[in-house]
C-alpha cells in the first residue's frame, strides 16, 4: 500500500541532487545541489542570481522540490518560497531561498527501495568548495 503524505520531512544526505519546480508560467524544473532540511517542514537552498527559477519565485512563490535519496527517501515537498538572503554573505553569486512546506507527497512504496541518491561530482575544486560553504551557511538559516 503506497504512503500518500508525510507529516515531516525525512533527512537526506548533504549534496543530494533535488529537482526544484517553479511556476509563474509553464512549469520549470532544475536540479539543485544545495537543498538542506532545516526543520520538520522547512527547506533552504541556494539559487544563482541569474537563474530563471529565482525570477519565477519572485513572481509566484508556489514551488515543489522533489528529492530521491538513499534510505528510501522519495518525496515531493510542495510549498511557498521566500528569498531570505540576497546575495548570500558567503557568495555574492547566489540567493538563499526558504521553502515553507505545506504538503509532503510521499512517493515511497513497499514494492521498491531507493538505494542511492543522485550526487554531484564536481570537476572544479573551487566550485566544490563553494558548494560546501553555501550548504554550511544554509544550514544555519533554520526556521
Amino acid at each position: 500500500m503506497p504512503r500518500l503524505e508525510l507529516d515531516v520531512l525525512p533527512e537526506w544526505e548533504p549534496g543530494t541532487v533535488a529537482v526544484l519546480s517553479t511556476g509563474a508560467g509553464r512549469p520549470h524544473a532544475i536540479p539543485v545541489s544545495t537543498a538542506v532540511r532545516v526543520g520538520p517542514r522547512t527547506i533552504v537552498l541556494a539559487l544563482a542570481l541569474r537563474r530563471e527559477s529565482l525570477a519565477r519565485v519572485r513572481e509566484d512563490a508556489r514551488c515543489a522540490l522533489t528529492v530521491m535519496a538513499g534510505g528510501n527517501v522519495a518525496l515531493t515537498a510542495h510549498g511557498r518560497a521566500t528569498i531570505v538572503e540576497e546575495p548570500m554573505v558567503v557568495s555574492d553569486r547566489v540567493a538563499a531561498v526558504r521553502i515553507d512546506v505545506e504538503a509532503i507527497q510521499d512517493h515511497g512504496q513497499d514494492r521498491f527501495k531507493i538505494n542511492d541518491s543522485v550526487r554531484w561530482s564536481w570537476t572544479d575544486p573551487e566550485a566544490e568548495q563553494r558548494d560546501l560553504e553555501i550548504r554550511a551557511a544554509l544550514s544555519r538559516l533554520g526556521p
